[in-house]
């Protein structure tokens, strides 16, 4: 037999078996849908767009690993604190002692009622310090510009805000109300891409913002610095955060707040998508165990139904190399068929993600990646794993005797 007549003949014999082949098909195919990069790439590419020489200082011990610190407008942008302490201007003047330090952006955060055109919605507040807020902001005006010192009356807000909260867009220069004070729309920020709820925020001049928000005219949530030589950003970091624990008499488990770096926060999120990675590969795993077993179920039980076929096949000359490839070919069928699949379902489910987080407010959504060499990889791995699950069916076809085989009811 050609190998050409061996895989007709296997896809005729498929083509006949279509129920048992499609529920054969469903391990492999959940198997190879769950093998996926995820949302690594989309992670590190957010993380890199916040910079090296960006530090954020958070109230709180604890929360050297909170997730808060992927915020527009720096690196830790939001947030009101941890428990375990306040952040004081005092502290801020103290960061801006260190050496090394660019600009440091002191950040006051809360939520409040927001009213326009008769609707309102409770939003986040932001309050910076507007002297240095447009040199640490990572997401571009949209429309407008930055605020600027003296813009006491004025609001800065993210595009989803501006677009989305409500029936009718908030366009430029139009008036808004927050907290009960009329402000005035000076910019639009571009849509950011991050993983925080920046993208609805409304930024305002923070002695403005604790007036609305009525917080103590000392306390901050949280400090942006930006530093000057991005290679010392870690040594930076170091001292400064030496320089607040003896201002703030506190040490070791006592420290009751948190400096991070990116750099800190790259190798938190890896080490976190590497125990999602783990976990997703068991999954795959174990689906792909069970499609298998199903395949080489599937295989002897074929063997047995066309055993007088097989004695036919031998006794017009077929050759049990040929017998062998032939089922063999034919398992590899229903891996490929499953490969191919899955990959479809995968890319699906992906899209999927994708849009849950754009209505979730993630801010230009959260982007799942499948490359061609993911796609050619799971493909071949099920090709793979049904030729293996079809080896020994085929070996049993292949060790019958033609004259038992045609003899067989």
């Amino acid at each position: 037999m050609k190998e050409h007549d061996i895989l007709l003949f296997s896809l005729n014999s498929l083509t006949h078996r279509q129920l048992r082949s499609w529920l054969t098909v469903v391990g492999i195919v959940i198997g190879v849908a769950s093998i996926g990069q995820g949302a690594q790439a989309q992670i590190t590419s957010q993380l890199g767009g916040l910079g090296a020489d960006i530090i954020t200082i958070t109230p709180g011990h604890e929360r050297a690993t909170g997730m808060r610190a992927f915020g527009g407008g720096g690196f830790g942008g939001g947030g009101t604190g941890g428990a375990g302490g306040n952040l004081t201007e005092d502290d801020v003047r103290v960061v801006k002692t260190t050496q090394g330090v660019l600009y440091v952006n002191a950040i006051v955060s809360g939520r409040s009622d927001v009213s326009y055109l008769g609707q309102s919605a409770t939003v986040s507040i932001q309050g910076v310090d507007t002297s240095v807020w447009r040199f640490m902001e990572t997401t571009k005006p949209d429309s407008g510009n930055y605020l600027s010192p003296g813009d006491t009356d004025s609001v800065v807000i993210g595009n989803r805000l501006a677009t989305q909260f409500f029936k009718q867009p908030i366009t430029l220069n139009r008036k808004i109300t927050v907290g009960g004070k009329t402000f005035a729309v000076i910019g639009i920020l571009q849509s950011s891409g991050g993983f925080g709820q920046e993208d609805s925020v409304i930024y305002m001049a923070k002695e403005t913002a604790r007036q609305v928000l009525g917080t103590d005219a000392k306390r901050v949530s949280s400090i942006s610095i930006k530093v000057s030589d991005s290679s010392q950003t870690q040594d930076i970091a170091d001292q400064i955060q030496s320089k607040l624990q003896i201002t703030r008499h506190v040490q070791g488990d006592k420290q009751d707040f948190t400096v991070t770096t990116a750099e800190a926060m790259q190798s938190q999120i890896n080490s976190m998508m590497g125990t999602m990675t783990l976990l997703l590969a068991a999954i795959a795993g174990i689906s792909l165990l069970v499609g298998a077993i199903g395949i080489s179920n599937t295989m002897f039980t074929s063997v047995m139904e066309r055993t007088r076929q097989i004695g036919i096949l031998k006794a017009l000359g077929a050759t049990d190399a040929e017998i062998m490839k032939t089922f063999v070919t034919e398992a590899a069928l229903i891996g490929l068929l499953g490969g191919i699949l899955g990959v479809l379902l995968g890319a699906v489910a992906s899209g999927m993600i994708s849009e849950l987080g754009l209505r979730i407010g993630m801010s230009g959504g959260f982007v799942t990646v499948i490359t061609p060499e993911l796609v050619a990889f799971s493909v071949l791995f099920s090709v793979v794993i049904g030729a293996v699950s079809g080896f020994l069916p085929a070996r049993r076809a292949a060790s019958l005797q033609p004259v038992e085989a045609l003899r067989y009811e």
